[in-house]
């Protein structure tokens, strides 16, 4: 066969794939106006960011925050009526659900982290979070120096998995299904430490039965910027739901949102978390961006 044939039609094939590609460009503006309707992923127990209420009920920071992005959505569709479809997920198919179409904003507790942008793109991050651990109030464990021979729980599909394994401490790795049962694990004994983001730490102690029998390390393992999650590759809707962000936290209503859910007794327990927001959160506030987890680290 002729060489330059060859490498003719091997062009020809890229270019045909290529064209394939950009027809196939995620339009998540167009699937909303056409239904009527959008589809918030949430989750169960995800500290004040994302929490169930009931069958088929949510709340939390990351949900309302999402519930006046869809309103602007609503507006830039042109719709007078917009659905809005609850989708739980957990930590191990959120980010396949987003891909596959299945949701079109997740919102819950998820890290933007290069490892994910390959798959899937974040809105700017209104939570900058810290990797810490759980421990009942009589632990000897202070800090990750005393994990040698004990038992630390971790949520599977979290990054806190990772963030343990990092640490290469001797402890033994126990994975939870997810956070209520992180915590279960840290309660009836069979793990001595439960490491999660720290408002989920603080947020299943607040609500506990007894919350004084247990505390957070005061060390932080890592620093990740929690952020809503978007289809990858469909630049139109990205910057809608940017933009209704970016007006969310200039306004003040990120951190109006912030103090109800972190600081204000959430029903029905009426339980505190009692987080105030952090220097890296307000900075985030002040200037939104999707910043990647690794270049919180390199500063």
């Amino acid at each position: 066969m002729n060489p330059f044939l060859t490498i003719r039609a091997g062009v020809a094939a890229v270019l045909m794939a290529l064209a394939a590609s950009a027809s196939a460009q995620t339009d998540t503006l167009k699937k909303i106006r056409e239904s009527a309707t959008v589809t918030m992923g949430v989750r169960d127990a995800s500290g004040a960011m994302s929490f169930t209420t009931g069958p088929g009920k949510y709340t939390g920071f990351h949900v309302e925050i999402c519930e006046r992005v869809i309103a602007d959505l609503k507006k830039a569709v042109q719709l007078d009526r917009l659905e809005v479809k609850y989708q739980l997920v957990t930590p191990q198919n959120r980010i396949a659900l987003v891909q596959n179409g299945t949701v079109d904003l997740e919102c819950g507790t998820t890290t933007n982290n290069l490892a994910r942008q390959k798959d899937v793109a974040f809105a700017p991050t209104l939570y900058v979070e810290g990797v810490r651990i759980a421990v009942r109030s009589g632990s000897t464990i202070q800090s990750t120096a005393q994990l040698a021979g004990k038992t630390i729980a971790a949520t599977s599909g979290s990054t806190s998995v990772q963030v343990l394994r990092k640490l290469k401490s001797d402890a033994s790795e126990l994975l939870a299904k997810d956070n209520s049962e992180g915590f279960l694990l840290l309660e009836t004994g069979r793990a001595d430490g439960f490491a999660a983001d720290g408002q989920i730490l603080a947020t299943l102690i607040s609500k506990s039965k007894t919350p004084g029998q247990y505390k957070l390390l005061d060390q932080v393992l890592s620093t990740e910027p929690i952020a809503i999650m978007l289809p990858k590759g469909d630049p139109a809707f990205k910057k809608v739901v940017d933009q209704s962000i970016v007006s969310l936290a200039r306004s003040g209503e990120v951190a109006r949102l912030y103090d109800k859910w972190f600081m204000k007794p959430i029903p029905p327990q009426n339980a505190t978390v009692g987080l105030p927001a952090t220097e890296m959160t307000r900075a985030a506030w002040a200037d939104p961006n999707d910043k990647p987890m690794e270049e919180y680290e390199a500063r």
